[in-house]
Parts: C-alpha cells; sequence; structure tokens
C-alpha cells in the first residue's frame, strides 16, 4: 500500500472514530438543545459521507503530506489544528450569517471542535503511517 493510501486511511478512520464519540455521545445532547429544530431525523449519510471523504483529502493536502515530507509531527498536529479550524470557521461563521437559530456558543464550540479532531487526526494519521508505510 503506498504511502498516500495508508495516510489517508489512517486519517478518515481515526477523523471518523473520534468525530463518531464526539457527535453521538459527548456532545450529542449539547448540539441538540442548541440547534434541534435545525437537525433531520436522521443524517443524510450520502452527504455525510461526501463530507468525511473530502475533508480528509484536505487534511491530507494541507497538513499531513507536509509533515511526513518534514518528518516532524508537531507540524501535523498544528497545520491540521489550523486547516480545522479555518475550515470549521468557514461552516459555523456561515451558518451564524445566514441562520436565524445559529448561537454563538454553539458557533464557539464547533470551531474548537473542529480544530481539535483535526489535530488529532493528523497526528494520529501522521504516526500510523510513519510506523507502517515509513514517512520517506
Amino acid at each position: 500500500m503506498t504511502r498516500i493510501a495508508v495516510a489517508y486511511l489512517a486519517t478518515l478512520v481515526a477523523f471518523c472514530a473520534i468525530d463518531y464519540v464526539w457527535l453521538g455521545f459527548v456532545a450529542k445532547g449539547y448540539y441538540r438543545s442548541q440547534v434541534g429544530t435545525l437537525l433531520l431525523d436522521s443524517p443524510n449519510w450520502l452527504a455525510a459521507a461526501a463530507f468525511y471523504l473530502t475533508y480528509v483529502a484536505g487534511v491530507l493536502v494541507f497538513a499531513l503530506l507536509p509533515a511526513l515530507d518534514r518528518d516532524d509531527w508537531h507540524r501535523a498536529l498544528t497545520t491540521g489544528a489550523l486547516f480545522g479550524f479555518f475550515a470549521y470557521a468557514t461552516y459555523d461563521l456561515t451558518n451564524m450569517a445566514t441562520l436565524k437559530d445559529w448561537t454563538w456558543s454553539i458557533a464557539l464550540l464547533d470551531l474548537v471542535w473542529g480544530a481539535v479532531v483535526t489535530a488529532a487526526s493528523a497526528a494520529i494519521g501522521f504516526f500510523v503511517t510513519s510506523a507502517v508505510a515509513g514517512v520517506h
């Protein structure tokens, strides 16, 4: 398996697993209390899959592959956090601008979450890729 395939799969599994725990258990009640009127009864799984597959490709391009090229897990962590912050800011601030029931508290929590989950996933992707496929 190529380095890019290992990096993508490792990051995808990490991101999905961490986000599942967050959305399904840790913050589920909070999100429902804040934006419950906007939520579907059941997720649109096609849209969710498209998001995860596309987003992780972005994590690879902008955070993980440059970090692997430099053999620097700190870079994966920090650029992952920045990528997550800016990507989630696009979503949350657009929602703040266009949705009447989107709150600052949900936006700020989501911005922090985007930075944390993306940083963690990029770092996990870095370590798994380094162990399985080598850095270079």
